[in-house]
C-alpha cells in the first residue's frame, strides 16, 4: 500500500477490517471493566451499610449519604454511557472521514500535478560549427632516446548567430489516455549567420529537433529560399561554405506533438538580434521558467508572448510557455475540522445541559444530527465552497435543533447554545481567522451562560421572599 493511500499517519480509519478489528476489542474490554467498577463500588458501599447500621448512628448517616450519592451517580451514568458512545463513535467517524476526505484533496492534487507534468518540448538554439587545426606536441621514446613530435589535431570551434527570428504557434489538446494536455507546435525559424572569420569559410548548421516530442513531421531546413537534404538519417548537421564577411540565413520549419510545456534554449550561447514570439491558442496559458516576456498581448481565448533582445545576451535558463492550471487551495482545512470535531460535540453537550432539561432521546438526537450534518459538509464541500456549504447545512441544524426544547423559551435556550457551540466553532475551523471566531463563540457562551444564570435567580427571588 502506498503513503498515498495510507492516508494522515496515527490516525484510525474504520474502513481497515484491522482497525475496525481492533476498535471492537477495545469497546469490549472497556465496557466490561466498566461494569465491573460499578458493580465492585455498589457491592462495597451495600456492605458498609450494613456492617456499620447497627451499631454507629452517625457512621451510618455517613453510609446512607454516600448511598444516596452513588444512586445519584447510577442514575446519570447512562447520559454518561450515551455521551461517551456518542463521543467515541463520533471520533472513529471524524477520523475515518478525515482520512477519506484527505485522500480525495491529495487525488485532486495529484491530477492537476499530473495534467501538467510530463516531458517538455525543449528546442535548442542551433549552432555553427567549424573545425579547425590546432597544433600540439607531445613526447616519445625511439630506440631509447625521448624525442618531441609537432602535431596538429581537429578541434571544433562555434560561431555566434547573427539574428534569431522565431514564430510558435500552440495549439493544446487532452490526452486522454494519460490525462493531461498535449501540445501541438508549428515552429518557424529564421537565422541569419555572418562570416566574421578570415581564413575559415567551411561550416555546419547544426539544428537538432526538439526534445521530448512524440510526433515530428514537416521536418525542413532551407538555405536562402534552397532546401538542404540531410546526408545521413538522424543527422541534423548540415555543411554549407561561406565566405568571410559573407552573410547567409536559414529557415527550419516543422510540426510536432507532444509534452505539456513547450521551452526555447539558448544552450549557453550568446543571443543577439533575437525575438521569438510564441503565441498560445488555449486559454490559462503562461511563460515558463521566470524568464520575463518583453511583451505580452491577449487576443480571445489566445496569448502571445514576445521576448525582443536586441543587444546581445546571455540567458541560462529555458523560456517559453505553458499551461497554468489554477491551484489547489487551502488543504487540510477539513481534516482538521473533522479531527476535533468530537471536542465541538463534547462543547456543544455541556452547554445544553447547562441551559435546558436534556433527557437521553434528546441526546441521542441531537448527536445524531450534528454528526450527521459533517458527513453532510465532508461531501458538499467537494462541489461548493466549505464555508458555503457549512452556512446552509447550519440553518437545517438550528431548525432541528428547535425541536429540543419543550416550549419557546427552552428551544430558543437551544438554538442559541447551537449557534455558540457548534455552529460558530465549526465555522471557526472553516475560516481564515479561526481565532478570533472560536474566541467569539466561547465569549457568546461565556455570556449566554452568564444571562442564563441571572435569569434563574431572579426567578427564584420572589420564591425567597415568602
Amino acid at each position: 500500500m502506498s503513503e498515498q493511500a495510507q492516508g494522515i499517519p496515527g490516525i484510525p480509519d474504520l474502513t481497515h477490517p484491522t482497525e475496525l478489528i481492533q476498535f471492537g476489542n477495545h469497546i469490549l474490554k472497556g465496557s466490561l471493566l466498566l461494569v465491573l467498577l460499578v458493580i465492585a463500588l455498589g457491592i462495597a458501599i451495600a456492605l458498609l451499610n450494613f456492617s456499620l447500621r447497627r451499631n454507629q448512628s452517625e457512621q451510618a448517616n455517613f453510609i446512607d449519604e454516600w448511598a444516596i450519592r452513588y444512586s445519584q451517580i447510577l442514575s446519570g451514568l447512562p447520559h454518561l454511557t450515551l455521551i461517551l458512545i456518542l463521543l467515541i463513535g463520533g471520533f472513529f467517524l471524524c477520523s475515518t472521514l478525515s482520512n477519506r476526505y484527505h485522500h480525495w484533496e491529495q487525488a485532486k492534487v495529484a491530477q492537476v500535478a499530473e495534467s501538467v507534468a510530463g516531458d517538455r518540448l525543449e528546442q535548442i538554439a542551433p549552432q555553427i560549427r567549424y573545425v579547425v587545426q590546432v597544433p600540439y606536441s607531445y613526447t616519445t621514446q625511439v630506440n631509447g632516446k625521448i624525442v618531441k613530435v609537432n602535431e596538429t589535431r581537429e578541434e571544433n570551434r562555434y560561431l555566434t548567430l547573427a539574428g534569431s527570428q522565431i514564430q510558435v504557434k500552440i495549439d493544446q489538446t487532452p490526452d486522454v489516455q494519460n490525462r493531461r494536455a498535449t501540445y501541438r507546435v508549428d515552429y518557424t525559424a529564421d537565422y541569419k549567420v555572418v562570416n566574421q572569420l578570415k581564413d575559415i569559410d567551411s561550416f555546419f548548421f547544426e539544428t537538432p529537433p526538439p526534445n521530448g516530442y512524440s510526433l515530428l513531421s514537416s521536418y525542413k531546413v532551407e538555405r536562402d529560399g534552397n532546401r538542404l537534404q540531410q546526408t545521413n538519417p538522424g543527422d541534423y548537421g548540415f555543411p554549407f561554405r561561406l565566405q568571410a564577411g559573407e552573410e547567409t540565413s536559414f529557415r527550419v520549419t516543422y510540426k510536432t506533438q507532444g509534452g505539456s510545456r513547450w521551452v526555447y534554449s539558448a544552450n549557453g550561447q550568446l543571443l543577439q538580434n533575437f525575438r521569438l514570439v510564441a503565441t498560445a491558442n488555449f486559454p490559462g496559458a503562461d511563460f515558463a521558467s521566470g524568464i520575463v516576456p518583453t511583451e505580452i498581448a491577449g487576443e480571445g481565448q489566445s496569448t502571445r508572448f514576445t521576448w525582443v533582445f536586441d543587444d546581445n545576451v546571455s540567458v541560462r535558463n529555458p523560456f517559453g510557455v505553458f499551461t497554468n492550471t489554477n491551484p489547489v487551495r487551502n488543504t487540510g482545512v477539513l481534516p482538521r475540522l473533522l479531527l476535533l470535531a468530537p471536542a465541538i460535540f463534547l462543547w456543544w453537550m455541556l452547554l445544553l445541559y447547562l441551559s435546558i432539561p436534556i433527557n437521553l432521546k434528546n441526546i441521542a438526537v441531537a448527536g445524531g444530527i450534528f454528526f450527521a450534518c459533517l458527513l453532510a459538509l465532508t461531501y458538499t464541500s467537494r462541489v461548493m465552497s466549505p464555508q458555503f456549504a457549512w452556512t446552509l447545512i447550519s440553518l437545517v441544524l438550528l431548525v432541528l435543533t428547535w425541536g429540543l426544547g419543550t416550549n419557546v423559551r427552552t428551544s430558543l435556550a437551544a438554538v442559541i447554545c447551537t449557534i455558540a457551540g457548534a455552529v460558530l466553532p465549526v465555522f471557526g475551523l472553516l475560516v481564515s481567522y479561526s481565532g478570533l471566531t472560536l474566541s467569539l463563540a466561547g465569549f457568546l457562551s461565556a455570556v449566554w451562560l452568564a444571562v442564563r444564570h441571572w435569569f434563574s435567580w431572579y426567578r427564584l427571588q420572589p420564591q425567597d421572599h415568602q
